[in-house]
């Protein structure tokens, strides 16, 4: 089997990347965009593999209600992992994806050995959705305020001329709360993404604000390391995470200092060695 291809899951095209070699973690999400985040040094360390859920494949039939169900999409994690034939392995969500990887974890435990949670609030709720807004409209530097509201202004004609990528859109023209430091690249992460916005809208608007994750935490039963950006306005603040404490001794939270959504991009170096010295299990010396 090659490193990239394609499963038929349920009516859904679903893509897979697999890169590198040694403990194999599960990144959940879009197998295009994805693999984009992470440097080539950590993918030469373990082995990553990719995989698209339906948010991010066309459907080869006519959608369905049933189709936009959490249930379904973990079914179709499930289907994927037994295809590809994964066993004890790390499973890894990032932003709205940590949802999907805790509640497969809670699910589906028999070979997960440990869960990756990354930049992420515990819960996608309208009232933490408006906390987060308050507090980059309170914190965040008037530079970065005019760029974000530079930018958010294009986002309805950007949908008008394109309105299957909405997600896409709304992703890009927010990089001024996704990164630390303003980034150019930020649209050709997207390029080559295929977007199932009725899906999306499903998982992002019902079935995530439904979740909570520091609840959820009591339920998995293995290592669970939670990374966070401290910059990372579309989740902020770090601190809706406080109540995760010594209390949670089988859980390891990491703040990044200068990053925004996506440390694995902006701090490489650094993530690598938090990531690695969990998966690891190493004790780094007290400074």
């Amino acid at each position: 089997m090659g490193n990239r291809g394609i499963y038929r899951v349920d009516g859904f095209d679903l893509s897979y990347d697999i890169e590198g070699a040694g403990t194999p973690i599960l990144v959940i999400g879009s197998a295009v965009y994805y693999p984009r985040l992470f440097s080539a040094e950590i993918k030469q360390k373990y082995k990553w593999i990719f995989i698209d859920h339906r948010g991010f494949a066309k459907p080869a039939r006519t959608l369905q209600p049933e189709d936009q169900r959490l249930d379904r999409v973990l079914k179709d994690i499930e289907t994927m992992r037994q295809a590809l034939q994964l066993e004890d392995f790390v499973i890894m969500g990032h932003s709205g994806h940590a949802f999907m990887a805790a509640e497969y974890a809670r699910i589906y435990p028999e070979h997960v050995r440990k869960v990756v949670l990354l930049n992420t609030a515990p819960d996608n709720s309208e009232n933490r959705q408006r906390k987060s807004e308050a507090f980059f409209e309170n914190t965040a530097s008037p530079e970065r305020r005019s760029r974000y509201e530079k930018e958010i202004t294009k986002l309805a004609g950007d949908i008008e001329k394109d309105p299957e990528r909405r997600f896409v859109h709304m992703c890009i023209r927010s990089a001024a709360k996704n990164f630390y430091n303003d980034r150019s690249d930020a649209a050709a992460l997207w390029d080559g993404v295929s977007v199932n916005m009725p899906i999306m809208d499903y998982l992002w608007g019902k079935a995530f604000a439904e979740l909570h994750l520091i609840q959820m935490l009591a339920d998995v039963q293995v290592p669970v390391f939670i990374g966070l950006g401290r910059y990372d306005y579309v989740v902020a603040p770090v601190s809706l995470w406080d109540a995760v404490d010594d209390s949670y001794p089988h859980v390891k939270k990491v703040v990044f200092e200068k990053s925004g959504h996506n440390p694995m991009l902006e701090e490489p170096q650094a993530f690598e060695q938090s990531l690695a010295d969990w998966i690891e299990n190493k004790k780094r010396p007290q400074s």
